[in-house]
């Protein structure tokens, strides 16, 4: 299993925000290319971006700290964030990001999707965040009335490398992961998924390990990495860093999308 560190970009800072408020919000570190940094040289395996003003605005925002990001480190990275069209899509993916991170459309435009997969083969993921087993679009400010479980089944049919699952009343709140909805949207589909929000402790990622046979093969960390609750080096002791399930050649898996 893989733990792949959060950083989420709102006006050029490393922030976390409180189930996804935008009004709530915690600056870690003013500069998140030195962030980024930082965890690459702890060991980790790939790193998880998401472009909050991007998300919230619709279009791509953060792209000069995502590019500089990109060149400091020589690891995975995927991105997130206002990923709402061919153009944004073409324009991360132009940056040399390993995968990007689609939410929004995947609701509103699924067949975009399908030929976003298409065009871009183990490259595009999808990130289904739910507010009590409905999705979430528009950077988390609103909730449709789709099933969870039912979008990730169509995403898997239309080619999606693996789903990024986050139940969003857990994240940034250190509450521990939503354990049966994960179980749930990974018995329902034959793609990876990973998990996102509320891991606050090594017993939380040990929990996880139950899932890995079902297909859950990472699990995102953010704010617990930056209060010091986990260190990233006994997070992959305790469940590992990816390395020796790694689908293809470095693609491994908020989103915010």
């Amino acid at each position: 299993m893989m733990v792949i560190p959060a950083i989420d970009i709102l006006d050029g800072k490393c922030v976390r925000l409180y189930q996804g408020d935008y009004a709530i919000s915690e600056v870690f570190n003013d500069d998140p290319v030195a962030v980024a940094q930082q965890w690459a040289d702890q060991g980790a395996t790939k790193l998880h971006l998401v472009d909050l003003d991007g998300a919230k605005q619709g279009r791509v925002v953060n792209g000069a700290v995502i590019a500089a990001i990109i060149d400091r480190v020589k690891i995975p990275v995927q991105v997130g964030g206002g990923l709402r069209d061919w153009s944004s899509v073409t324009q991360v993916l132009g940056l040399g990001v390993a995968q990007v991170i689609l939410g929004t459309i995947a609701v509103k435009q699924p067949e975009l999707v399908g030929q976003l997969c298409g065009e871009f083969p183990g490259q595009i993921l999808v990130g289904i965040d739910a507010r009590n087993g409905k999705v979430a679009t528009d950077g988390w400010l609103e909730t449709s009335e789709v099933v969870a479980t039912t979008l990730g089944q169509t995403m898997a049919k239309l080619g999606a490398a693996g789903i990024i699952y986050t139940d969003i009343h857990r994240d940034g709140t250190l509450s521990g992961a939503n354990i049966p909805a994960l179980r749930e949207m990974a018995e329902a589909i034959e793609i990876p998924v990973i998990a996102s929000g509320g891991i606050s402790s090594i017993t939380d990622l040990l929990s996880l390990l139950a899932l890995e046979p079902l297909g859950v093969t990472g699990v995102i960390v953010g704010k617990a990495l930056y209060t010091g609750n986990i260190s990233l080096k006994e997070a992959m002791q305790a469940i590992g860093d990816g390395r020796l399930q790694d689908v293809p050649p470095d693609l491994g898996f908020s989103s915010f999308a």
